[in-house]
């Protein structure tokens, strides 16, 4: 996203609500993976349960993270936390993320 806003500063808004939707869709689909796992499953790390069981649905404003954003959202999945309110700290997460990209970019 930074070296497509250096070549097409004109395009900020575009690309940013097109990285924040693509990103927050790759989310939510790892919320259902983890809505879909059975209840038995041991796929999910126990620190990161522990840290979903705790802190609930703003645990996923830290669903940009490399290697931690996908067990987040797995594990909300899998607690069955509200979809809605997921949804949401995934996509504020994720534009948070990219629009300090883009503005790094200007």
């Amino acid at each position: 996203m930074f070296a497509y806003l250096k070549a097409e500063p004109h395009s900020f808004l575009h690309a940013l609500a097109a990285a924040t939707a693509g990103n927050t869709l790759g989310g939510i689909s790892s919320y259902w993976i983890g809505r879909r796992l059975p209840q038995r499953a041991n796929a999910i790390s126990a620190n990161v349960m522990q840290r979903v069981k705790r802190f609930g649905s703003p645990t996923l404003l830290l669903a940009w993270l490399p290697w931690v954003g996908d067990p987040l959202c797995v594990a909300a999945g899998w607690l069955k936390l509200n979809p809605w309110q997921c949804a949401l700290f995934i996509a504020i997460g994720k534009f948070v993320r990219y629009y300090i990209i883009a503005l790094g970019a200007k």
